[in-house]
């Protein structure tokens, strides 16, 4: 069977397992491995209260190799207080004791409900067990994806291969996040390996730039999570020569990681909370990069504009609104948009369309907005899907 998942690059092993945090009974601890030690950077979340594993792992990624990840959904550990730090050590102990290396050479990684002390002990408990079941298999790449899963309805990977020096590279993505997603770092948890051989500090640049213009360009709901995370583990067992400076091969490489993320960001719209179609807003004629951000931005998030998409209606009205909104300067007498390839609304007027043929197009599982303030040269981009009674029902039942 062909390796798609998170296990695709070589040097790493993976296993996903149900150890009894979650009531449902369904998968909710992951674990990779890189057994050889990998190079790892990490982003995380902008928000002023974070979990425990995020504290956490912020301190561990500093390490010269990590050697695991520990993951669990069902429960954030967030707000949990000295006594979540204290759980969030002993995962990466239970592992590290497992796998022969310090606890600082691993990083761990939370999501679920917020506020309750996560049961450590169910995790520990189960930790041999899991270990014993890590392979370099698709299987186990899929079974740790089913681990991190909380309000996802689909799993979420992706996979590059490329050369680099004469060598084949791999990059290996998995994702998950539904709900509680908005722009800077808006990944809920994204795992990426890959078996390149590059330096600690171009693979961190890489990772940064890569999330910037893919996760991060997404929102679902226009709120961000205590436990965002994104880590990339870098193996360099492809054998290709080091990336140790920012030409060709490095440039090569963060291209296709970008491409790889991108991928990841598109299908977590899709399967955002309640979601039946996404939609990509891309904004030309700004002023400057940040004016070109906050449009696109604005309209990708605002309610009336995802309503009317659930909704199939081509309202560029709504648009229209939600870009004089967003605090951006602006020619009013250039504006202009387009819903897919049709113009319905051109320099600050009203166009003639065909509204059958504009329905059909924002009602397509993935479409574009495309908007130019015609006040500048600078463009920008974000994903955003529809909003509908789906996601008040799953919120409204999510429990604490």
């Amino acid at each position: 069977m062909f390796n798609n998942s998170i296990t695709a690059a070589k040097g790493f092993l993976a296993a996903g397992v149900a150890c009894g945090i979650k009531v449902s009974g369904k998968n909710d601890l992951g674990l990779i491995v890189c057994p050889t030690g990998a190079k790892a950077a990490a982003v995380f979340t902008t928000n002023k209260i974070v979990s425990a594993a995020v504290t956490i792992s912020k301190h561990h990624i500093g390490s010269a190799k990590i050697f695991g990840v520990v993951v669990n959904s069902g429960n954030a550990n967030a707000c949990t207080g000295a006594q979540g730090i204290k759980n969030a050590i002993t995962m990466c102990g239970a592992l590290a004791g497992k796998i022969g290396t310090d606890p600082h050479n691993v990083l761990v990684a939370s999501t679920g409900i917020i506020g309750h002390q996560l049961p450590v002990e169910k995790i520990t408990d189960a930790m041999p067990a899991t270990v014993r079941k890590l392979a370099a298999t698709k299987q186990a790449g899929d079974n740790f994806l089913r681990a991190i899963m909380t309000t996802d309805t689909k799993m979420k990977c992706a996979v590059r291969r490329f050369e680099i020096s004469g060598k084949k590279i791999t990059i290996a993505g998995a994702t998950k996040g539904s709900g509680m997603i908005a722009p800077n770092m808006a990944t809920t948890l994204c795992f990426l390996t890959t078996d390149a051989a590059i330096t600690k500090p171009l693979l961190a640049k890489a990772l940064k730039s890569a999330i910037g213009n893919s996760l991060n360009k997404l929102t679902v709901d226009g709120h961000q999570s205590t436990n965002d995370t994104a880590v990339i583990l870098a193996s360099g067992l492809a054998g290709n020569r080091q990336i140790t400076g920012k030409g060709t091969q490095y440039k090569k490489f963060a291209n296709e990681l970008v491409s790889l993320c991108d991928d990841l960001a598109r299908q977590m719209a899709l399967d955002a909370e309640g979601a039946t179609r996404s939609f990509k807003v891309i904004v030309n004629g700004a002023a400057t990069k940040d004016d070109a951000a906050k449009a696109a931005r604005a309209v990708a998030g605002y309610d009336l504009v995802k309503c009317a998409i659930r909704g199939g209606d081509p309202n560029w009205g709504r648009i229209i609104c939600a870009v004089g909104s967003a605090g951006v300067k602006l020619n009013e007498r250039k504006l202009s948009c387009k819903i897919g390839d049709i113009a319905v609304f051109r320099n600050g007027r009203p166009a003639k369309f065909n509204a059958k043929k504009a329905s059909a197009a924002i009602t397509k599982s993935f479409h574009t907005i495309t908007v130019d303030l015609g006040a500048g040269k600078y463009s920008d981009f974000c994903y955003g899907c529809d909003l509908s009674k789906e996601y008040v029902t799953i919120n409204a039942d999510y429990h604490t």
